[in-house]
């Protein structure tokens, strides 16, 4: 066998679509976790010094969010282990799909049973993910009000007489307690808010860890294709048919 036809051979037993999957999954979860971290902490800090002065008004809310960070550290965790794991599984069962096509080796019971087990928990992650990507959308929904609103004030085409009419007031979203003082923020104060580093910074990052979460998703959603696909395979082979593939993953 030449150099040539031991490369093509060793490409064909590559599961593409699991690797595509592992390099968005880890990609996705970087931007998540990391972006979403760092933007959690710059919205503590803007609204302790703008909007919730009295810490004991922000309490829960503190709390809530270094629980978040730190839910943050487990699914980063996490999902480098189980990323690995699914490529694995994917090359395992890219190389039992070919041994078997060819007659050198038998899918047993307890390798299909793992093969659907991941299908089961990567479909159980995708719909948790799917809930994620849409929570992590109401911070840039609501960044995005409050930057509209300034951008509005600053316009020369706005035509406002009394700027100090126009106010943010971050109590109605429920973040903080009706009671937190100030609360809100009006004219020139909302403006000189929107120019800090703290709401430019966290207003981008929100949008890349939502972009991030999505990235996950896709992930989830080939993991999932590509081992339903191995799994229908290796179980229509199990009854002793034969079907002509020329790779055991699609693209």
């Amino acid at each position: 066998m030449g150099c040539f036809e031991c490369c093509i051979k060793c490409l064909g037993g590559v599961p593409y679509a699991s690797l595509v999957a592992t390099i968005l999954c880890f990609s996705g979860v970087a931007l998540f976790c990391g972006c979403g971290h760092v933007a959690l902490t710059g919205t503590l800090t803007m609204l302790e010094n703008h909007f919730s002065q009295i810490t004991t008004d922000h309490a829960t809310l503190t709390i809530v969010m270094q629980t978040m960070q730190y839910v943050i550290y487990g699914i980063a965790s996490f999902f480098f282990v189980y990323g690995i794991i699914l490529l694995a599984e994917g090359f395992y069962t890219t190389s039992a799909v070919k041994k078997e096509l060819q007659s050198q080796f038998k899918t047993t019971v307890c390798g299909r049973c793992i093969t659907a087990t991941f299908v089961f928990l990567t479909y159980i992650l995708g719909l948790a993910f799917l809930g994620i990507f849409g929570f992590s959308a109401i911070p840039v929904f609501l960044f995005y009000n409050m930057w509209t609103t300034c951008a509005a004030m600053k316009s020369p085409m706005a035509n406002i007489t009394d700027p100090d009419s126009i106010c943010v007031d971050v109590r109605q979203y429920g973040i903080i307690p009706w009671n937190a003082t100030p609360g809100k923020a009006c004219g020139s104060t909302l403006g000189d808010i929107c120019s800090t580093s703290e709401f430019y910074l966290s207003f981008h990052l929100y949008i890349v860890a939502c972009a991030g979460a999505g990235a996950t998703l896709i992930a989830l959603l080939i993991y999932m294709m590509a081992t339903t696909y191995n799994y229908a395979v290796l179980k229509f082979m199990s009854h002793g048919n034969r079907r002509s593939a020329k790779f055991s993953e699609p693209y």
